[in-house]
């Protein structure tokens, strides 16, 4: 029997249809429930536990006959149910960039890249003590979409991260990893150097100085 990962089971579900509906457009439960073929008090039921759990939120109001419609939308945890193909794209794009640019100039585009990034949180991460420096790290690469732990080997200490958005591109490219590398150099105020894997099974691994 083929085996169904959680959110296809999710997707095949009213609520999944509801979340789906939401992606393309804010919808009231008037129109979602004439899309779904269900009573609007079906979908309110639906609507109030995704909105417990943060994947539905209130957006709006909408002219309606007689009284105006609450409009619905994605919540804030909504957005990492849906797959992204970021790694397929930064393979692309570096494909292309690396036939125009010279690769140390690609490496030092993917170093910038990162120190951008890193800039949006510089500013939070003034005097803060160099764990909660890694804590915000660690929770920089899961907003990006990335799973992360910090561990301590031998006196050494390592990030190790799956799931990795930019994997994809990797096999080909490593200079994909400077991103990450730079990013966490930056928010962490010390040196971080990658010893990624890369291939069938990628596997993040960044070395804290």
């Amino acid at each position: 029997m083929k085996h169904i990962g959680w959110r296809e089971r999710l997707f095949k579900s009213t609520r999944g249809k509801i979340l789906d509906l939401l992606r393309t457009r804010d919808r009231t439960v008037n129109e979602l429930a004439e899309e779904l073929h269900l009573t609007d008090n079906a979908v309110r039921a639906h609507l109030a536990s995704l909105e417990r759990d943060r994947l539905v939120a209130q957006s709006g109001m909408k002219r309606g006959i007689r009284k105006p419609h609450v409009t619905y939308a994605l919540g804030t945890e909504a957005e990492q149910l849906f797959p992204k193909a970021y790694g397929r794209l930064v393979s692309l794009l570096m494909t292309i960039f690396s036939r125009q640019v010279k690769r140390r100039n690609l490496r030092a585009g993917m170093r910038a890249a990162g120190r951008t990034i890193a800039q949006e949180h510089l500013r939070a991460l003034k005097g803060k003590t160099r764990q909660q420096r890694i804590d915000a790290a660690l929770e920089i690469l899961k907003e990006l979409g990335g799973a992360a732990t910090f561990h301590e080997e031998d006196g050494k200490h390592f990030i190790y991260g799956n799931g990795c958005p930019i994997a994809a591109a990797t096999a080909n490219h490593p200079e994909a990893c400077l991103l990450a590398e730079s990013l966490l150099t930056e928010v962490i105020g010390s040196p971080v150097k990658e010893h990624c894997i890369r291939g069938p099974a990628p596997f993040c691994r960044f070395e804290v100085k």
